[in-house]
């Protein structure tokens, strides 16, 4: 189908502006950018309501790390949610994903801690993900001062997706059982060739030169390219993963990698449910503002996560 009328809209007034692309610019100019199109142009009634937010620190691989803790309103015990947000482990914070994170905890049903991980070039691979993992460990091991219960789960979009994914498998070697994962629109294979690449490389917000971009200042020195850390679809036990929600967009560079996950999960037996968002884009699950079918498609995704939290 074409793409949603309102994000064609979106994608025709981004183009007006004729702002220098952010593979042109250097890692600060495009987190400003990334910071000046999400938080910057949210209203204070667009914010999504949750119970409470407190600003928290969590143990990193190398520190401390700042994150958000989201309760949702109502008596727990809740399930947890680690939340690690997108924008290619280059860009992206806690502020840029603070909706995200509210829709999950509104949505879900659950206290998300969300964690705002090192940063490349100032910290290339595997930092992101030695972060991520760091904190989840630290989250397991704390339960009773968040949701309460034993339920953990990960989730995360784009660059957040793969960190999820990271986690939910070292975690799980480790004998931590995960609840569930949501992944949305997640990157899972580094070098991998798929349709998606080719047919949505421009025009759809998510370009390929901004994907070579991101890799190239997080990973571009690391030679294994299928090292699971990096692309955890060439993970060794997917039979150990969760249940998982994994959703991707029809007009995503990432669409078809996601989807390759979801099929290797379920051949390894994981239960899992996989949707595909057609008229979509990368980054819809922040567009809800603007687009009532990318609002439709968050909605529904929090109700799936929700059903697999809460049985």
């Amino acid at each position: 189908m074409p793409v949603d009328q309102h994000i064609a809209a979106l994608l025709a007034m981004a183009e007006q502006a004729d702002m220098p692309p952010m593979y042109e610019s250097t890692p600060d100019v495009g987190r400003a950018q990334y910071l000046a199109m999400t938080t910057g142009l949210r209203s204070p009634e667009q914010v999504v309501p949750v119970g409470s937010t407190e600003d928290i620190t969590v143990p990193g691989a190398e520190g401390d790390l700042a994150a958000r803790v989201y309760r949702p309103e109502g008596e727990g015990p809740f399930p947890t949610v680690v939340f690690f947000h997108g924008g290619g482990w280059v860009i992206g914070d806690l502020e840029t994903h603070d909706n995200m994170a509210r829709h999950v905890c509104r949505g879900a049903e659950a206290v998300v801690v969300s964690v705002d991980y090192r940063l490349a070039p100032e910290h290339p691979f595997p930092a992101a993900a030695e972060d991520a993992v760091a904190s989840a460990r630290w989250v397991a091991a704390n339960l009773d001062g968040f949701g309460g219960d034993d339920r953990l789960a990960v989730a995360g979009d784009s660059a957040g997706g793969n960190l999820s994914a990271v986690v939910s498998q070292v975690l799980h070697a480790e004998g931590t059982t995960l609840t569930g994962q949501l992944l949305i629109y997640p990157a899972v294979d580094a070098e991998g060739e798929y349709a998606s690449r080719v047919e949505n490389a421009k025009g759809y917000f998510l370009e390929q030169p901004t994907m070579d971009w991101f890799y190239g200042h997080y990973a571009g020195a690391w030679e294994d390219a299928k090292d699971p850390r990096l692309a955890p679809l060439h993970g060794a036990n997917l039979a150990a993963q969760p249940p998982t929600v994994i959703v991707t967009a029809e007009y995503d560079p990432l669409r078809d990698e996601g989807e390759a996950y979801g099929e290797a999960l379920k051949a390894a037996g994981v239960q899992v449910d996989v949707t595909r968002y057609d008229g979509l884009i990368h980054g819809f699950f922040d567009m809800g503002t603007v687009s009532p079918a990318a609002q439709a498609a968050i909605d529904e995704t929090c109700a799936k996560f929700r059903a697999t939290l809460h049985g």
